[in-house]
């Protein structure tokens, strides 16, 4: 069905904040930006003038959209939990754990200092609330572990 993932967008509340925090702590590059038209934006979003404004960042292969509301505005919530319904959390590698929370405080984010693993890895919110995880030399699984005998 699918050729590949396209891209995962994001709302956020202060756009430039958030361009600025990807591209300067988590190494991401602009690849470009769009200001929707709102008839189209709106019927495929759901919402009444959205003033839409999405910019695309890129780290690898990896495609971020982050989205500004200007018109539709943003609904606020408490921050995500990781057992809430739906996407919980992006995940990246980083070369030094240190080096990486480093980078997230000095450009607005917040280390989750306990929930720290050693030098393995971390969770971080950007200043958007995004909960972000950093690991160092982790690969996921591609398969299943063997079924335990009895």
């Amino acid at each position: 069905m699918s050729e590949k993932v396209n891209h995962v967008g994001l709302a956020v509340a202060d756009l430039d904040a958030e361009v600025s925090f990807w591209t300067r702590a988590l190494g991401f590059e602009q690849i470009g930006s769009l200001d929707a038209d709102d008839a189209p934006t709106g019927r495929l979003l759901g919402l009444k003038r959205p003033g839409l404004r999405a910019v695309y960042l890129r780290r690898g292969e990896f495609v971020l959209e982050l989205l500004s509301f200007r018109g539709a505005g943003l609904v606020n919530r408490p921050n995500r939990v990781m057992n809430e319904p739906g996407l919980t959390h992006l995940s990246l590698n980083v070369a030094d754990l240190d080096a990486a929370a480093q980078l997230v405080q000095t450009h607005g984010g917040e280390v989750l200092v306990d929930t720290r693993l050693g030098n393995v890895a971390v969770m971080i919110r950007t200043p958007g609330q995004q909960l972000v995880e950093l690991l160092v030399g982790f690969t996921p699984p591609t398969h299943d572990p063997p079924e335990s005998q009895p």
